[in-house]
C-alpha cells in the first residue's frame, strides 16, 4: 500500500484464500494515527483509476491494523481490476491516504 495525499502511511495488505471462496484481508500499515478508526474498502479499477464506490467494504484499520474476511474469492480480486484503499478517518472519508492495487504475489498490476 502506497502513501496518498502526503500522509505518510505506507504498508502492505496479505490476501489469503479461505474456506467457502471466501478472502481474508489483513492491512498493515505504518505511519498510521494512534486511536484513529480510518476506513477501508476494496474497490473496483487500480488506484490510479479508483472507482468512489466501494465494492467490498473492510474493518477499519485501527492503530495501523485491520483484518476482515470478504465473501469473495481470491482469483475473483486478483483477476478483477480491484484496489484497497484507506481512508484518512470517517469524518475525512474523502481523503485517500493509502492504496494498493490488488495482484498475483506483489506483482505489479498490468498496464
Amino acid at each position: 500500500l502506497g502513501t496518498q495525499n502526503q500522509s505518510g502511511e505506507t504498508g502492505t495488505a496479505k490476501l489469503t484464500a479461505v474456506e467457502d471462496g471466501k478472502t481474508k484481508v489483513e492491512i498493515s500499515l505504518k505511519g498510521a494515527p494512534k486511536g484513529v478508526a480510518q476506513p477501508a474498502h476494496i474497490h473496483e479499477g487500480g488506484c490510479a483509476n479508483l472507482d468512489p464506490k466501494p465494492k467490498q467494504g473492510l474493518d477499519n484499520v485501527v492503530d495501523g491494523k485491520s483484518t476482515t474476511v470478504v465473501p469473495v474469492g481470491l482469483q475473483e480480486l486478483i483477476d478483477g481490476q480491484t484496489a484497497i484503499n484507506v481512508h484518512k478517518s470517517a469524518e475525512e472519508a474523502k481523503v485517500y491516504v493509502a492504496c494498493g492495487d490488488i495482484t498475483a504475489s506483489g506483482k505489479p498490476a498490468k498496464k
